[in-house]
């Protein structure tokens, strides 16, 4: 049995997972946490992958390993390849007015969606980077070449130190703001506008199933990608599947031919992982919507989901809009959350925790009407992530999208994606090797327009 390696390096763990290269058969798996908080020394992303890689029983064994990674992280690098400062995460909304300062020079989000199919916000690299020309000039001066979470990470695997050896993906890569998907290049003078005249290196951009380098242990390493991208390799999404996934944000995306051109900033021009296109929308609040509601309520998951199906569709008409860490679509990074319609019928713990589900979800339906308005056809809509572990999030879900929901059994993607990619690097086969498509539970419900319409009223 040839063995291969894939690594989900999100925001709050790193996971790793080794499977049967020919099968995709799970053979062993390990995890560890990561630091709390919006920016986080990349160290801390290799010490974990160390504890995980030793909890998966080390991986001396494997053939090949592919790293898939949380996307937009700014990580910055001298000239001697030295982290110059924490890398700043997707979710730090600091450089939220950064943001709009590069719509503006540019000339309006038609010219960012014009350029790279991103208009730039808080959690994209080049409003990141912006924020430290402007915040942390010394910094930006020292930083030679920028680079994601998944690049350094990969670079880490093959013991390479030159910044020139820094490589990347295109579905990565089309996270950044000064890269696209439709022409399949960098924009070196966004890049320049985002650090106010300075130049920094970029990685280079591999193929789809390229070997970028080896490990120590000399085993293949794959290009890797970013983190939706490699759930939708590994679930082998196709036109016409629209991936829902519900972690730490909330990812609506679909797999398309078409580049996306959002000027209202709401579609992001992706890249997928085999070389299409991957137009995505991305929420701040999804899992942690739950997590927070579960808390508030003093119950656990499980309870939660009972009382949420134990309410009435609409709660009453009680409307929670989560957006307890700001929102990056619709684009309100300082917006809170907010409850609307409080009664006294409606005010149990049972209202609140439809309220809180229904809140999320339809928000990410929101996402799907902008995936449709950019040409996306909706053959079936898959649902992932921790959240779909949640009963009340999948039984309630087909009703606020207006379709039916497919929920694959609950398992890492982003790792299995990333473990696909690493079986591809070793086959160098024209198309990624065909594993056995896991079970999925179908479910169905009569559409709910006005549990939708009221959220948009409160949401305003």
């Amino acid at each position: 049995m040839t063995l291969v390696a894939g690594i989900d390096s999100s925001t709050q763990s790193c996971k790793v997972i080794v499977c049967d290269a020919a099968t995709g058969d799970l053979v062993r798996e390990g995890r560890a946490s990561h630091p709390d908080g919006t920016e986080v020394d990349p160290q801390a992303w290799a010490e974990a992958l160390d504890s995980a890689v030793a909890a998966a029983g080390g991986l001396d064994d494997v053939a090949a390993v592919s790293v898939g990674a949380q996307q937009h992280g700014m990580v910055c690098l001298d000239d001697t390849g030295t982290v110059v400062r924490p890398a700043l995460l997707w979710n730090d909304t600091r450089s939220a007015g950064a943001a709009e300062q590069l719509v503006e020079d540019l000339g309006g989000p038609d010219a960012w969606a014009d350029a790279v199919g991103v208009v730039p916000l808080a959690a994209i690299t080049v409003s990141k980077l912006r924020w430290l020309a402007d915040s942390e000039p010394a910094n930006a001066d020292r930083t030679s070449a920028v680079c994601l979470p998944h690049d350094w990470l990969a670079w880490q695997l093959t013991g390479r130190s030159d910044l020139g050896t820094l490589t990347t993906d295109r579905g990565d890569a089309s996270g950044t703001g000064y890269f696209s998907a439709a022409t399949d290049s960098y924009r070196p003078d966004l890049l320049s506008l985002a650090l106010r005249g300075r130049t920094a290196a970029v990685p280079r951009v591999a193929g789809p199933a390229e070997r970028i380098g080896e490990t120590r242990w000399g085993a293949a390493v794959g290009p890797g990608t970013g983190d939706n991208a490699a759930a939708a390799l590994a679930l082998d999404a196709r036109e016409g599947d629209v991936v829902v996934s519900v972690g730490t944000s909330g990812v609506v995306s679909a797999v398309s031919v078409t580049p996306a051109n959002d000027p209202g900033g709401f579609v992001a021009g992706f890249a997928d992982a085999t070389g299409r296109q991957l137009p995505l929308v991305c929420t701040l609040n999804a899992a942690r919507v739950l997590d927070a509601t579960a808390s508030l309520l003093g119950v656990d998951h499980d309870e939660l989901s009972r009382l949420a199906l134990s309410a009435p569709s609409g709660s009453g008409g009680l409307v929670m809009v989560p957006y307890f860490e700001g929102e990056r679509t619709p684009n309100r990074p300082d917006a809170t959350g907010s409850v609307h319609g409080l009664r006294l019928a409606n005010s149990t713990p049972a209202h609140l925790a439809r309220a809180a589900v229904e809140g999320l979800l339809c928000g990410l339906a929101e996402g799907i009407d902008h995936l449709i308005a950019q040409g996306v056809t909706v053959r079936r809509i898959l649902l992932v992530g921790g959240g779909a572990r949640s009963q009340a999030l999948c039984k309630l879900a087909p009703a606020i999208f207006g379709a039916p929901v497919l929920v694959p059994r609950p398992a890492e993607y982003v790792a299995i994606g990333a473990c696909r990619q690493a079986a591809w690097t070793l086959a160098g086969t024209p198309e990624p090797p065909q594993w056995s498509q896991t079970s999925t539970r179908r479910f169905e419900a009569d559409p709910a327009p006005d549990v939708r319409e009221r959220y948009a009223e409160a949401r305003g």
